[in-house]
């Protein structure tokens, strides 16, 4: 297994994850009670965070506006915005009998902590566990993992859009939702090999 070079990556077919009908926003209590209820049982998620961009030197991240959990068939957004959606996350994100995969998680989850109060618990860092397996010296991002295990390319394209604003655009919803499916698709595939 090896890392692709961008150019390689720019002629793999783009990743196709979840359609608009496959993600759940969670904005109050019924909403976190579905989520929950659909979560809870899993042993592995796909797990990623998306904050405000910081424009200004010196300015500090207000930290995660968004939390993403998936399966591989379906993903739930949950917008710190909502109490009841930051409840619902932590609960699953606490839960030790579910491994939460993903990428770059050291942030995240410092982030979690400090700013939302969330212990985060039974996770594993894919850029780390790729790292390993090809034999390189750097971390594997998101981007890179999905064409090595995958064989496509993660469109990026509302990464540095503006997550602080709400209701989120379809194209964040999307986006958000597949890096969190993304990382469990990687998870069972490697997990067959």
């Amino acid at each position: 297994m090896k890392r692709p070079t961008k150019d390689q990556i720019r002629e793999l077919p783009l990743y196709i994850g979840l359609d608009l009908l496959d993600i759940q926003i969670v904005e109050n209590e019924e909403d976190a009670a579905d989520a929950l209820k659909a979560l809870e049982n899993e042993v592995c998620l796909g797990f990623d965070t998306e904050s405000k961009p910081i424009f200004r030197k010196g300015e500090v991240s207000p930290g995660p506006t968004l939390i993403q959990l998936a399966t591989e068939s379906k993903a739930f957004l949950f917008p710190t915005r909502f109490p009841s959606a930051v409840s619902s996350a932590g609960k699953i994100l606490s839960n030790s009998n579910i491994k939460k995969v993903g990428f770059g998680l050291n942030g995240d989850n410092k982030e979690l902590r400090t700013k939302l109060n969330i212990n985060i618990v039974n996770t594993e860092d894919l850029s780390v566990k790729l790292k390993n397996l090809a034999g390189e010296k750097n971390s594997i991002g998101a981007r890179a993992a999905v064409a090595m295990v995958l064989k496509a390319r993660l469109g990026k394209g509302a990464q540095k859009s503006n997550w602080g604003a709400y209701p989120l655009k379809n194209n964040q919803i999307i986006y958000a939702a597949n890096d969190a499916h993304s990382a469990i698709c990687i998870e069972r595939s490697l997990a067959k090999d």
